[in-house]
């Protein structure tokens, strides 16, 4: 996959100075500081931790990483897809995972990854999209919803994290060319 711009000239982003391409392992040492910076708020993933490269990449679809990066190459965010079961029944659904470095949010980052994202799973035979996301992560969900995923339900009280139950709205989106 080579390194292309926004999804269509009619963005929401006055200028870009951003494209979006490839995540290589050699980006994991910024990639997983930017992880780090998600899970700092509190409201981005019940994980406490990023691993390392090697428990990352096994636990993600090899075809769909992408990182975005400014014009003098810095990582800014990345996107990833993984697996939600081994069954060959679900191997078209795939759950999402979408982190923006905190001094780079609020400009577009994330909705240039994530509709990229829908449109390398929709090339890689994905026709299910989900997310779990924490509903005080209000922003994340707003993301989600402008690229055509819809609320399916709220899970409560799914996981406690530093001894407070959390609960998780689910979001998915159903592609319109897989699967149909």
């Amino acid at each position: 996959m080579g390194e292309i711009g926004p999804a269509s000239p009619s963005s929401e982003i006055a200028h870009v100075d951003f494209h979006v391409g490839d995540l290589r392992p050699g980006d994991w040492p910024v990639a997983r500081a930017i992880y780090l910076e998600g899970i700092a708020t509190g409201n981005a993933t019940f994980e406490t931790t990023a691993p390392e490269w090697d428990a990352w990449d096994a636990a993600h679809h090899p075809f769909a990483r992408l990182a975005c990066r400014d014009s003098r190459g810095n990582l800014l965010g990345w996107a990833a897809l993984s697996p939600t079961s081994r069954r060959h029944v679900y191997r078209g659904v795939a759950e999402i995972s979408v982190y923006i470095s905190a001094g780079a949010r609020g400009r577009g980052i994330g909705r240039m990854l994530l509709s990229r994202l829908i449109d390398v799973a929709e090339a890689n035979g994905v026709w299910m999209l989900q997310a779990s996301i924490f509903p005080e992560n209000a922003a994340s969900i707003a993301l989600h919803r402008k690229c055509g995923f819809r609320v399916v339900g709220q899970r409560e009280r799914i996981g406690a994290m530093n001894g407070v139950w959390r609960d998780n709205v689910l979001l998915e989106r159903r592609s319109a060319v897989v699967g149909v």
